[in-house]
């Protein structure tokens, strides 16, 4: 049985994707659910056109996405935190921090949207965080945690 997703679904399929799923799964759990529509002609006939209106709007965003990865691959933030004289983190720094500290820069980026390079920052140094843009766009930031 061919479907389409009307959802991401771990496993299976990205939202919009046309995929081949077995008649049971299909007809007792996607459909019922509402995660997916069947592959009739008219049904790939309206997923066709949805796809080439969003594909045009997913370029215009991949490519401001990537103009903003160039601008914060050049920017260097300071994260401030409490520590001791050998240089030691009282707590760690988090990515909350380091989006507080891009939206001072001047960057809404999501903390969600931020991976630490280490699990846990405790010492005083440099480090680089990667900020994920758009679906396949990232941009590397170093930032510095100084004591305040």
């Amino acid at each position: 049985m061919e479907v389409i997703l009307k959802q991401d679904i771990k496993g299976l399929g990205y939202k919009d994707d046309k995929v081949t799923v077995a008649n049971g799964y299909g007809r007792n759990f996607l459909l019922p659910k509402g995660m997916a529509t069947l592959a009739t002609d008219s049904a790939k006939k309206m997923h066709a056109e949805i796809l080439k209106q969003r594909a045009f709007k997913e370029d215009k965003l991949r490519k401001e996405a990537t103009a903003n990865a160039e601008k914060l691959a050049s920017v260097s933030i300071k994260v401030g935190a409490k520590a001791g004289e050998s240089g030691k983190i009282f707590g760690s720094v988090t990515t909350i921090q380091i989006a507080d500290a891009l939206q001072k820069a001047g960057y809404a980026v999501e903390r969600k949207n931020i991976e630490l390079s280490e699990d846990a920052i405790k010492q005083l140094g440099t480090y680089s965080a990667k900020i994920r843009l758009y679906k396949e766009v990232a941009a590397n930031v170093n930032f510095e945690v100084v004591a305040e």
